[in-house]
Protein backbone atom coordinates (compact mmCIF):
# COMPACT_ATOMS: atom_id res chain seq x y z
CA UNK A 1 0.00 0.00 0.00
CA UNK A 2 0.92 3.73 -0.57
CA UNK A 3 2.62 5.79 2.39
CA UNK A 4 -1.08 7.72 2.20
CA UNK A 5 -3.90 8.09 -0.16
CA UNK A 6 -3.39 10.84 -2.59
CA UNK A 7 -6.48 12.67 -1.44
CA UNK A 8 -4.62 13.51 1.88
CA UNK A 9 -2.21 15.55 -0.14
CA UNK A 10 -5.14 17.40 -1.54
CA UNK A 11 -6.44 17.63 1.75
CA UNK A 12 -3.10 19.00 3.16
CA UNK A 13 -2.63 21.58 0.56
CA UNK A 14 -6.22 22.79 0.78
CA UNK A 15 -5.87 23.43 4.74
CA UNK A 16 -2.71 25.03 4.07
CA UNK A 17 -3.79 27.11 1.52
CA UNK A 18 -7.72 28.32 3.28
CA UNK A 19 -6.29 28.34 6.50
CA UNK A 20 -2.84 28.98 6.85
CA UNK A 21 -0.15 28.47 8.29
CA UNK A 22 -0.62 28.51 11.51
CA UNK A 23 -3.69 26.32 11.42
CA UNK A 24 -2.00 24.18 8.74
CA UNK A 25 -1.90 21.09 11.30
CA UNK A 26 -5.83 20.95 11.26
CA UNK A 27 -5.54 18.83 8.65
CA UNK A 28 -4.28 15.98 11.02
CA UNK A 29 -7.81 15.62 12.03
CA UNK A 30 -9.63 17.52 8.89
CA UNK A 31 -12.13 15.29 8.01
CA UNK A 32 -14.46 13.87 10.48
CA UNK A 33 -12.13 13.57 13.83
CA UNK A 34 -12.59 15.10 16.79
CA UNK A 35 -11.31 15.40 20.34
CA UNK A 36 -13.16 15.72 23.41
CA UNK A 37 -10.97 16.24 26.60
CA UNK A 38 -12.84 17.73 29.69
CA UNK A 39 -12.79 17.12 33.54
CA UNK A 40 -15.68 14.32 33.02
CA UNK A 41 -14.66 13.05 29.18
CA UNK A 42 -11.94 12.04 27.42
CA UNK A 43 -12.72 10.81 24.14
CA UNK A 44 -12.48 10.32 20.27
CA UNK A 45 -15.10 10.43 17.86
CA UNK A 46 -15.29 10.12 14.34
CA UNK A 47 -18.17 11.93 12.35
CA UNK A 48 -19.81 12.29 15.62
CA UNK A 49 -19.68 9.01 17.06
CA UNK A 50 -17.14 7.70 20.11
CA UNK A 51 -14.95 5.61 18.74
CA UNK A 52 -12.90 5.09 21.85
CA UNK A 53 -11.83 6.25 25.28
CA UNK A 54 -8.52 8.46 25.61
CA UNK A 55 -6.46 7.30 29.06
CA UNK A 56 -4.78 9.54 31.05
CA UNK A 57 -0.53 9.01 32.11
CA UNK A 58 -1.15 7.50 35.02
CA UNK A 59 -2.38 4.68 33.13
CA UNK A 60 1.16 4.09 31.83
CA UNK A 61 2.96 4.81 35.60
CA UNK A 62 0.69 2.37 36.86
CA UNK A 63 2.43 -0.53 34.54
CA UNK A 64 5.76 0.63 35.10
CA UNK A 65 8.90 -0.86 36.73
CA UNK A 66 12.14 0.87 37.17
CA UNK A 67 12.92 0.54 33.83
CA UNK A 68 11.46 1.99 30.53
CA UNK A 69 13.10 0.80 27.05
CA UNK A 70 12.28 2.58 23.63
CA UNK A 71 12.08 -0.01 21.64
CA UNK A 72 13.00 1.17 17.48
CA UNK A 73 13.01 -0.56 14.45
CA UNK A 74 16.75 0.09 13.50
CA UNK A 75 18.39 -2.64 12.11
CA UNK A 76 20.28 -3.47 14.82
CA UNK A 77 17.33 -5.15 16.27
CA UNK A 78 18.88 -7.98 14.14
CA UNK A 79 21.80 -8.55 16.23
CA UNK A 80 19.91 -8.29 19.47
CA UNK A 81 18.51 -10.74 22.26
CA UNK A 82 15.41 -9.13 23.84
CA UNK A 83 14.57 -12.45 25.40
CA UNK A 84 15.59 -10.51 28.60
CA UNK A 85 13.79 -7.77 28.83
CA UNK A 86 11.32 -7.02 31.68
CA UNK A 87 7.66 -7.93 31.60
CA UNK A 88 5.80 -4.47 30.53
CA UNK A 89 9.13 -2.65 30.38
CA UNK A 90 8.99 -1.62 26.38
CA UNK A 91 7.65 0.70 24.24
CA UNK A 92 7.18 -0.40 21.08
CA UNK A 93 7.54 2.01 18.19
CA UNK A 94 6.33 1.54 14.66
CA UNK A 95 7.48 -1.74 12.95
CA UNK A 96 8.83 -2.98 16.38
CA UNK A 97 5.24 -3.72 17.35
CA UNK A 98 5.72 -6.75 15.01
CA UNK A 99 7.91 -7.85 18.32
CA UNK A 100 4.88 -8.34 20.42
CA UNK A 101 3.50 -11.56 21.47
CA UNK A 102 6.69 -13.20 20.25
CA UNK A 103 10.25 -11.99 21.35
CA UNK A 104 8.77 -9.50 23.71
CA UNK A 105 5.59 -11.31 25.28
CA UNK A 106 3.94 -7.93 26.43
CA UNK A 107 4.98 -4.68 25.93
CA UNK A 108 4.44 -1.57 28.55
CA UNK A 109 2.46 -0.06 25.49
CA UNK A 110 3.37 0.56 21.63
CA UNK A 111 3.72 4.16 19.63
CA UNK A 112 2.66 5.65 16.55
CA UNK A 113 3.17 9.35 15.44
CA UNK A 114 3.07 9.28 11.62
CA UNK A 115 0.00 8.06 9.70
CA UNK A 116 2.16 6.91 6.73
CA UNK A 117 3.15 3.61 8.56
CA UNK A 118 -1.13 3.11 9.60
CA UNK A 119 -1.50 3.31 5.51
CA UNK A 120 1.57 0.88 4.94
CA UNK A 121 1.23 -1.70 7.88
CA UNK A 122 -2.13 -2.01 9.35
CA UNK A 123 -1.53 -5.52 9.08
CA UNK A 124 0.98 -5.51 11.81
CA UNK A 125 -0.91 -3.27 14.40
CA UNK A 126 -4.02 -5.73 13.61
CA UNK A 127 -2.34 -8.78 13.70
CA UNK A 128 -0.25 -7.72 16.80
CA UNK A 129 -1.94 -5.11 18.68
CA UNK A 130 -4.18 -7.12 21.61
CA UNK A 131 -7.02 -5.99 22.69
CA UNK A 132 -6.51 -3.55 26.31
CA UNK A 133 -2.99 -2.52 24.86
CA UNK A 134 -1.81 0.88 25.77
CA UNK A 135 -1.34 2.87 22.49
CA UNK A 136 0.51 5.78 21.94
CA UNK A 137 -1.24 8.00 18.64
CA UNK A 138 -1.10 11.20 17.07
CA UNK A 139 -4.07 12.81 16.40
CA UNK A 140 -3.32 12.14 12.53
CA UNK A 141 -2.69 8.32 13.11
CA UNK A 142 -6.03 8.01 15.29
CA UNK A 143 -7.58 9.60 11.91
CA UNK A 144 -5.91 7.61 9.27
CA UNK A 145 -7.07 4.66 11.67
CA UNK A 146 -10.57 5.66 11.55
CA UNK A 147 -10.64 6.32 7.95
CA UNK A 148 -9.71 2.63 7.62
CA UNK A 149 -11.56 1.03 10.24
CA UNK A 150 -12.80 3.03 13.45
CA UNK A 151 -14.15 -0.12 15.23
CA UNK A 152 -10.18 -1.02 15.63
CA UNK A 153 -9.60 1.56 18.08
CA UNK A 154 -12.73 0.24 20.53
CA UNK A 155 -11.30 -2.40 22.73
CA UNK A 156 -7.64 -0.08 22.73
CA UNK A 157 -6.80 1.94 25.85
CA UNK A 158 -5.47 5.37 24.08
CA UNK A 159 -3.21 7.94 25.64
CA UNK A 160 -2.84 11.06 22.91
CA UNK A 161 0.50 11.74 21.54
CA UNK A 162 -0.42 15.62 20.98
CA UNK A 163 2.42 18.01 19.44
CA UNK A 164 2.68 21.19 21.96
CA UNK A 165 3.75 23.58 19.15
CA UNK A 166 0.81 22.44 16.67
CA UNK A 167 -1.91 21.25 19.50
CA UNK A 168 -5.29 19.73 18.53
CA UNK A 169 -8.00 22.38 18.35
CA UNK A 170 -5.51 25.42 18.78
CA UNK A 171 -3.60 27.50 16.60
CA UNK A 172 0.27 26.82 16.10
CA UNK A 173 2.03 28.18 19.04
CA UNK A 174 5.31 30.34 19.18
CA UNK A 175 8.44 30.46 20.60
CA UNK A 176 6.94 33.08 23.27
CA UNK A 177 4.00 30.80 24.07
CA UNK A 178 6.08 27.97 24.55
CA UNK A 179 8.34 29.68 26.73
CA UNK A 180 5.13 30.45 29.31
CA UNK A 181 4.14 27.14 30.06
CA UNK A 182 5.73 25.84 33.12
CA UNK A 183 5.66 22.77 32.06
CA UNK A 184 8.40 23.16 29.15
CA UNK A 185 12.03 23.00 29.04
CA UNK A 186 13.74 24.32 26.48
CA UNK A 187 17.25 24.66 24.76
CA UNK A 188 19.34 27.67 24.72
CA UNK A 189 18.35 28.33 21.26
CA UNK A 190 14.72 27.16 21.59
CA UNK A 191 14.76 24.67 19.11
CA UNK A 192 14.79 21.81 21.23
CA UNK A 193 12.06 21.12 23.93
CA UNK A 194 10.68 18.90 26.29
CA UNK A 195 7.54 18.36 27.77
CA UNK A 196 7.32 18.04 31.45
CA UNK A 197 3.86 17.02 31.50
CA UNK A 198 3.15 14.57 28.27
CA UNK A 199 -0.98 14.81 29.18
CA UNK A 200 -0.99 18.26 27.78
CA UNK A 201 1.48 18.18 24.66
CA UNK A 202 4.79 16.44 23.93
CA UNK A 203 7.45 18.50 21.52
CA UNK A 204 8.00 16.41 18.11
CA UNK A 205 11.37 16.11 16.85
CA UNK A 206 11.88 13.83 13.92
CA UNK A 207 11.38 10.84 15.24
CA UNK A 208 8.16 8.66 17.55
CA UNK A 209 11.39 8.33 19.65
CA UNK A 210 11.50 11.51 20.81
CA UNK A 211 7.58 11.84 21.89
CA UNK A 212 7.85 8.72 23.29
CA UNK A 213 10.82 9.49 25.60
CA UNK A 214 8.91 12.34 27.29
CA UNK A 215 6.18 9.47 27.79
CA UNK A 216 9.03 7.32 29.75
CA UNK A 217 10.98 9.64 31.62
CA UNK A 218 7.49 10.86 33.40
CA UNK A 219 7.48 7.21 33.99
CA UNK A 220 10.67 5.40 34.60
CA UNK A 221 11.90 5.41 37.84
CA UNK A 222 15.59 4.47 37.35
CA UNK A 223 16.62 4.30 33.72
CA UNK A 224 15.46 4.79 30.28
CA UNK A 225 16.84 1.63 27.07
CA UNK A 226 17.55 2.61 24.02
CA UNK A 227 17.33 -0.45 22.00
CA UNK A 228 16.91 0.03 18.16
CA UNK A 229 17.10 3.79 17.77
CA UNK A 230 20.38 3.78 15.54
CA UNK A 231 19.13 6.75 13.36
CA UNK A 232 22.89 6.89 11.64
CA UNK A 233 21.90 3.47 9.44
CA UNK A 234 18.27 5.30 8.70
CA UNK A 235 19.01 4.32 4.50
CA UNK A 236 19.15 0.23 5.49
CA UNK A 237 15.83 -2.24 5.68
CA UNK A 238 14.84 -1.90 9.07
CA UNK A 239 14.72 -5.39 10.86
CA UNK A 240 11.60 -5.79 9.75
CA UNK A 241 11.59 -5.38 6.05
CA UNK A 242 13.48 -6.46 3.15
CA UNK A 243 16.29 -4.89 0.78
CA UNK A 244 13.31 -4.99 -2.35
CA UNK A 245 10.65 -3.31 -0.05
CA UNK A 246 11.89 -0.38 1.97
CA UNK A 247 9.56 2.76 3.46
CA UNK A 248 11.55 6.22 3.03
CA UNK A 249 13.20 7.22 6.10
CA UNK A 250 13.32 10.48 7.14
CA UNK A 251 15.42 9.79 9.94
CA UNK A 252 19.00 9.98 8.93
CA UNK A 253 18.66 13.99 7.38
CA UNK A 254 16.37 14.39 10.78
CA UNK A 255 19.80 13.39 13.02
CA UNK A 256 20.58 17.14 14.75
CA UNK A 257 17.25 18.07 15.30
CA UNK A 258 16.41 14.17 17.51
CA UNK A 259 20.01 14.19 18.61
CA UNK A 260 19.41 17.82 20.13
CA UNK A 261 15.83 17.11 21.79
CA UNK A 262 17.73 13.76 22.96
CA UNK A 263 20.55 15.47 24.68
CA UNK A 264 18.15 18.45 26.84
CA UNK A 265 16.20 15.02 27.72
CA UNK A 266 19.51 13.51 29.11
CA UNK A 267 19.65 16.65 31.08
CA UNK A 268 16.67 16.68 32.82
CA UNK A 269 17.00 12.90 33.24
CA UNK A 270 19.88 13.58 34.99
CA UNK A 271 18.41 15.84 37.57
CA UNK A 272 15.76 12.93 38.06
CA UNK A 273 18.07 10.57 38.79
CA UNK A 274 17.07 8.84 36.09
CA UNK A 275 19.94 7.32 33.55
CA UNK A 276 20.03 6.95 30.02
CA UNK A 277 21.61 3.42 28.41
CA UNK A 278 22.06 2.85 24.96
CA UNK A 279 21.55 -1.11 24.07
CA UNK A 280 22.80 -0.59 20.02
CA UNK A 281 26.54 -1.13 18.76
CA UNK A 282 25.97 1.28 15.27
CA UNK A 283 23.74 4.00 16.75
CA UNK A 284 24.26 7.63 16.28
CA UNK A 285 24.06 8.22 20.06
CA UNK A 286 27.09 7.04 20.83
CA UNK A 287 28.35 9.95 18.71
CA UNK A 288 27.34 11.90 21.84
CA UNK A 289 28.54 10.31 24.58
CA UNK A 290 25.76 8.00 25.03
CA UNK A 291 27.76 5.08 25.55
CA UNK A 292 26.75 1.40 24.89
CA UNK A 293 25.91 -1.26 26.72
CA UNK A 294 26.24 -4.73 24.83
CA UNK A 295 23.53 -6.60 27.48
CA UNK A 296 21.33 -7.54 24.87
CA UNK A 297 23.42 -8.49 22.26
CA UNK A 298 23.29 -11.79 20.38
CA UNK A 299 25.91 -13.88 21.96
CA UNK A 300 28.26 -15.80 19.47
CA UNK A 301 27.24 -19.57 19.59
CA UNK A 302 30.08 -22.04 21.19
Amino acid sequence: MADRPWYRSLIKSGVRLFLGGSRAHVQDWFPGLSIVRSQNVSEVLYRGVKVASLAGMDRLRERCGDAVYIVGSGPSIRDSDLSGLEFRSAILLNGAIGLSGDTISEPLAIAVEDERFVWRHLDILREKVAPGSLCLFSVAVLRALCEIDKSWLADKTIILIDDIRKPYGARRRSLDDLKKLQYVRLDAEGSAGFSLSPDRGVFLGGSVAVSALQFALYCAKHQVGFLGIDISNAGEPRFYETAGDTAFSGIARAEARIIEHLVLARQIAVERGVSFVNYSGVSALLKYDFGYDDRFALKPRA
